[in-house]
């Protein structure tokens, strides 16, 4: 208080601390009704007259509203320098969906176009997966048949520029925003390699990348693997092809489904996964809200995965719905992910390896608004076939198998401000129709646990063990373990 008397010294004039002048009180009042139709206004193409009638009984908060009208008329009086009205007001409304949980978010016009593009798959870019690593851009893996895959970019290397633009500190996602573009243009990314000295300079052009989300490979004559990234429009299309492609040399003895570090993504296709394994009708996952197209009951038919064309999953080889399967998840798993491997493991359907997941046991709702702009908001808890809500819990895999990657001090949703408690219990709500909603990270992502090798590569540690459940081999359940068990040669004397 002392600063502010001080500063208010220095105009030559004194603090006023009495009944202000007439004049004064006219003009803040001036100030104050603008700011609250301008908010008012707001509130209204938020869909809050709509809020109202459905809930009569409560009453308009005017005096609150009163309240943020006059911060809003100070702000444009006094702060040091002047602010745009859109910005008070974008920033007004970005605290007051933020402080609601960390995964509803205000979307402006480009937050919300990017966010199409994500669940789209498809965009003009380079071709990279990337994580970070000590503050730097770690690529994860290069997408096959793109600029950076053909340039020879490889897992592992460190991206430390893009253009001009130092990568150390900068948030991941302004790298990939920078990385991203228009097809055809160029961008220059000097990369550090392990074992080369000299920084490699890579000049790209842009291409539009249309990301797979699914990807699968034969382990060994036998057994499958397929591994999902996140769950896009074409994930189940996807999911579907690889299935076939894996079975047309014949039966499959066992098949491992990696959810490792997936952050989510549509309900839907969540629903289209669990769907291609289960028995067809069983129920995937219900979710409940205050209103009733929050309470869904979706179930393994095609209805909740995919309203147009045929079902991409009717032709599906039988032995699909029978053969051995265990799920790898791990403390990036979360939200969509968390979803299939609840509800296999509901079902006795598979077995789940790995460390506890990510606990976003929340659905997301995406309410265009005007201007391009939309409001992500969260309007249901999802819960398992058996009832269980992973909100702020997470799943808990049937066998634990720590590769060293996960750490006690791991961020979940449990240590994330203004996250939703845990629910005491769900009500399974039949409901007429499933509507297809985004159950997907939100502002706040699941960190990935990026490993030092790729996912799937001979040296998986979890995978390996997901190999030995399958062909019935001891599980070891850690790295250390191994390493405690390893017998160092005896010394020998040369003669």
């Amino acid at each position: 208080m002392a600063q502010s008397g001080m500063e208010s010294g220095a105009t030559g004039k004194p603090e006023t601390t009495g009944k202000p002048k007439a004049h004064e009180g006219n003009g803040w009042k001036k100030a104050g009704l603008i700011g609250l139709g301008t908010v008012l206004g707001i509130l209204l193409s938020l869909n809050f007259s709509a809020v109202a009638q459905r809930e009569a009984r409560a009453p308009i908060p005017y005096e609150d509203l009163q309240l943020l009208s006059a911060v809003f008329g100070k702000i444009k009086s006094d702060y040091v320098e002047a602010v745009p009205d859109d910005k008070l007001i974008k920033e007004a409304i970005n605290g007051m969906v933020h402080g609601l949980d960390p995964h509803s978010d205000f979307l402006d016009a480009e937050a919300f176009q990017d966010l199409h593009i994500q669940t789209a798959g498809k965009f003009g870019g380079l071709g990279i997966e990337v994580g970070v690593e000590d503050g730097v851009v770690r690529v994860t893996s290069p997408i096959e048949d793109t600029p950076a895959f053909r340039a020879g970019i490889k897992s592992g290397d460190l991206i430390v520029k893009i253009d001009d633009v130092a990568t150390r500190g900068l948030p991941l996602t302004k790298a990939v925003e920078k990385m991203r573009g228009k097809p055809g243009t160029q961008v220059t990314l000097t990369v550090v390699r392990k074992d080369v000295d000299q920084p490699l300079v890579f000049n790209l052009t842009r291409e539009e990348i249309n990301f797979k989300s699914v990807r699968a490979k034969l382990i060994e004559p036998g057994y499958g693997f397929v591994r999902v990234t996140q769950f896009q429009e074409r994930t189940g299309e996807d999911l579907a092809k690889a299935l076939k492609n894996l079975y047309k040399d014949g039966e499959l003895k066992g098949l491992v489904l990696d959810l490792r570090s997936d952050p989510g993504g549509l309900l839907n296709q969540a629903v289209a996964v669990s769907a291609a394994f289960l028995p067809k009708d069983v129920l995937v996952v219900y979710t409940d809200g205050r209103t009733p197209d929050a309470r869904m009951r979706l179930t393994a038919s095609k209805d909740n995965y995919s309203r147009r064309g045929d079902d991409y999953f009717r032709d599906l080889p039988a032995g699909v719905k029978k053969v051995p399967m265990v799920v790898l998840v791990d403390g990036g798993t979360a939200s969509a992910s968390e979803i299939v491997a609840g509800a296999l493991q509901d079902h006795k359907r598979a077995m789940v390896l790995g460390n506890q997941t990510f606990g976003k046991g929340s659905v997301q709702t995406i309410l265009p608004l005007g201007n391009n702009a939309g409001l992500k908001l969260t309007t249901a808890r999802y819960y398992t076939p058996a009832g269980r809500s992973i909100q702020a819990k997470g799943i808990e895999p049937d066998i634990n198998v720590n590769d060293g990657r996960d750490s006690p001090n791991r961020i979940r949703e449990a240590n994330l401000d203004h996250h939703l408690e845990t629910s005491k219990g769900g009500k399974v709500d039949p409901v007429l129709e499933a509507k297809a909603v985004k159950a997907d990270g939100g502002a706040i992502e699941p960190a990935s646990l990026v490993p030092r090798f790729q996912f799937g590569d001979p040296e998986d540690f979890q995978l390996q063990q997901a190999m030995n459940q399958l062909k019935g081999l001891p599980v070891i359940a850690s790295t250390k373990a191994v390493a405690a068990n390893a017998v160092e040669p005896a010394p020998t004397t040369a003669k």
